[in-house]
């Protein structure tokens, strides 16, 4: 589990620090403050060098491009991760964490290729007293994209491609990188990310064949069983068109307690939503869930469910969980748990990010309950 997190360099932040992790940790804080930048950033370093969540990240701020008008190659315009939207010989993200004895390390580095002043071996990534003032956009043809991740308990894991002649990365290349290091990505931890938006029907098909005939299958179950107290198993409707669906809520049936199979789509946008939770927090077991404005379309109600189903499924099943809100009832419902749980050893946390500053403020499990019984507020 992750105790601590320093990002350099990373889309609004030039350098920030988060401490004290806990297994729950809620981000809060004005709007364009961070917050979803930091789960990004934490995803990107437990996915190593699997670009996947990486292209995934990308794409969905829509920050991908095709050259030649949308008739060519479908590329990755990567200067939007990095502080001050540009890249240049020399421009590094670095996020690294402190996992108990482990310490976790990636670097994101633009190095010009074949310079001897930029120089990448076997270890490590080399920077020498050598600057460039050249923004033409020919540079980018001499351009590498280095990542590496370091662990001081396994061997290190490098990855090196050719930005475009238009400035970006192509995606046709990171599907080749990721064929090549299929053995290697198999150890690596599992990570899930839900959107604001939630996630898309395919998505959750997908997610609940990995749990058919395995005891994740009932725990998603009873995550909806805590929600509506009718519902007592959840199916994934077999039809491809279902399947492919544009509709935002649909591809699953319910079954309800006087046996009658009903549509998870005429049971409100609550029930999807903890259904996608569900899913995403029972497949990222050993792993990590990243939930960006998690109380989307739940009632306050429900949260307090919401959060005891999050915290007894992360304890069981070893998966630390970040996510943002805006939402005082959200914050108050944690403190709930906070105050009901056993929650010590694991820790739940706060974390208030601010413009401008360089570290979190954390609120641990006694603060936020003193918090919320007192009408102050954290966010």
């Amino acid at each position: 589990m992750l105790k601590s997190i320093k990002i350099e360099n990373f889309r609004g932040f030039k350098s920030f620090e988060l401490q004290q992790l806990g297994r729950i940790n809620l981000l809060v804080g004005e709007n364009n403050s961070g917050k979803t930048s930091i789960l990004e950033a934490i995803q990107i370093l437990c996915s190593r060098t699997d670009l996947d969540p990486f292209t995934e990240i990308i794409t969905n701020r829509g920050e991908d491009f095709w050259d030649d008008d949308g008739k060519g190659e479908h590329q990755l315009d990567i200067s939007h991760l990095f502080y001050g939207h540009e890249i240049k010989p020399g421009s590094k993200i670095s996020i690294s964490a402190n996992n108990n004895q482990e310490k976790l390390d990636i670097l994101i580095a633009m190095l010009r290729a074949n310079n001897t002043s930029f120089r990448y071996d076997e270890t490590k990534i080399y920077e020498e007293n050598v600057s460039s003032n050249n923004e033409d956009l020919d540079e980018f043809k001499k351009l590498a994209f280095i990542t590496e991740w370091t662990n001081n308990e396994l061997p290190p894991e490098k990855l090196s491609l050719y930005i475009s002649p238009d400035g970006g990365l192509p995606i046709d290349s990171i599907m080749k990188s990721r064929y090549k290091k299929s053995l290697k990505l198999s150890s690596t931890p599992k990570t899930q990310f839900v959107k604001s938006s939630s996630l898309k029907t395919e998505e959750m098909i997908d997610l609940f064949d990995q749990l058919v005939l395995t005891p994740g299958e009932n725990i998603v179950a009873k995550a909806l069983n805590k929600i509506d107290s009718k519902i007592k198993r959840i199916a994934p409707i077999s039809s491809q068109k279902l399947r492919y669906s544009s509709d935002s809520r649909g591809g699953f049936l319910v079954l309800l307690a006087d046996g009658k199979r009903v549509p998870i789509g005429s049971m409100g946008d609550g029930i999807w939503r903890i259904l996608g939770l569900a899913l995403a927090i029972v497949s990222a077991k050993d792993g990590y869930l990243f939930v960006d404005e998690i109380d989307t379309g739940l009632h306050f109600t429900a949260m307090s469910d919401m959060w005891k189903m999050i915290w007894d499924t992360a304890k069981k099943l070893n998966v630390q969980v970040f996510a943002t809100t805006h939402n005082s009832d959200c914050w108050k419902s944690l403190a709930e748990i906070a105050q009901q749980e056993n929650v010590t050893a694991d820790g739940i946390r706060i974390h208030r990010i601010e413009k401008g500053k360089e570290k979190s403020i954390v609120f641990n499990e006694a603060q936020i309950v003193i918090a919320a019984e007192r009408e102050l507020e954290v966010r």
